[in-house]
């Protein structure tokens, strides 16, 4: 009986200093910049709603995608990092921000109450959850699914490379195709918005090209005191 008692005495010792080491709270450098960039970016999308002026929730929107990006490198995807901070720090945001301030909105006419706006936000918040939960509690993945889509030869230091890689490889003529698509978007969008107005002056490519050198130049003897 001592002996079953001690050898119970030294489990319940065991599971204490087991449970000791797990409420043991210890963080590294990473964990702490990990914290800090999720705060940052959770107060700035905070901040982008709740913002009395628009130019102001702009200004916190490109905080929030700094710090996003922030998390990005944290877990080793610059590639994702460098394309939200040039792609929607550099075009987007500053876009938003010179719209906002050529529009030059009044924050008394525009501000309308928030409760306006909470069935729609409640609505949406439940289908971007719905879909989090298909995502992450409908799939497993296997484990070889990464053994099998990465060939033996295949050494990269980083993703970014191995994106490059991949992408200028395997889906070279996709790849292509999509640029030609997005230019013939852009030309197409140019020739939309493009208006022919009276009494403005424009360049007229083929005029300049066929003129006569005779005529282009014309020789006036200008009088002391004359103007032309």
């Amino acid at each position: 009986m001592v002996i079953a008692g001690n050898s119970r005495l030294l489990e319940i010792l065991n599971l204490t200093l087991d449970l000791d080491n797990y409420l043991e709270f210890r963080m590294n450098p990473s964990d702490f910049v990990f914290f800090v960039f999720s705060f940052v970016t959770i107060a700035s999308a905070v901040c982008v709603i709740f913002a009395s002026s628009s130019v102001h929730s702009v200004l916190w929107l490109i905080l929030s995608f700094i710090s996003a990006a922030g998390l990005f490198i944290l877990l080793n995807a610059e590639f994702l990092a460098m394309l939200l901070v040039v792609v929607y720090v550099g075009a987007v945001a500053v876009l938003f921000l010179f719209v906002v301030m050529m529009l030059n909105a009044d924050p008394k006419k525009t501000k309308t109450k928030f409760s306006n706006f909470v069935p729609v936000g409640i609505l949406t918040a439940l289908v971007i959850f719905l879909e989090l939960g298909v995502v992450f509690g409908g799939w497993k993945f296997s484990e070889e699914l990464y053994i099998n889509s990465v060939p033996s030869n295949f050494i990269i230091d980083d993703n970014t490379s191995a994106l490059g890689n991949i992408l200028y490889t395997n889906y070279f003529l996709s790849f292509q195709i999509a640029g030609i698509i997005l230019l013939v978007a852009m030309i197409g969008a140019i020739i939309l918005t493009l208006s022919k107005r009276d009494g403005v002056k424009r360049q007229d490519v083929l005029d300049q090209i066929y003129r006569d050198p005779n005529k282009s130049v014309i020789l006036k003897d200008v009088k002391p005191g004359q103007g032309l």
